[in-house]
């Protein structure tokens, strides 16, 4: 355990963060998980709506912080390739 004043509210203040950044990426693989499901079942529109959302989500977990700019890009890729793949 810190001694230190300034550690011990820094130990508060990472655990928020690590909560905090937890929940988005939860949110997130969700809603990957829903494109690719939407993909599987050949639903064209369910994939393109849900291609859409997570596509936003990813963006806003990279201006959070949370995801490196070029991992999210990554798989926005992957995820419009298999969404046009469907068309």
């Amino acid at each position: 355990m810190a001694n230190i004043k300034s550690q011990k509210k820094r130990i508060l203040t990472n655990e928020k963060a690590r909560l905090r950044n937890n929940a988005i990426k939860s949110d997130l693989k969700t809603s990957i998980r829903k494109v690719n499901e939407a993909v599987a079942a050949q639903n064209v529109e369910a994939a393109t709506d849900a291609l859409r959302v997570a596509n936003r989500k990813l963006d806003k977990a990279v201006s959070k912080g949370v995801l490196h700019k070029k991992n999210a890009a990554n798989k926005k890729s992957g995820l419009t390739v298999l969404v046009n793949k469907l068309s």
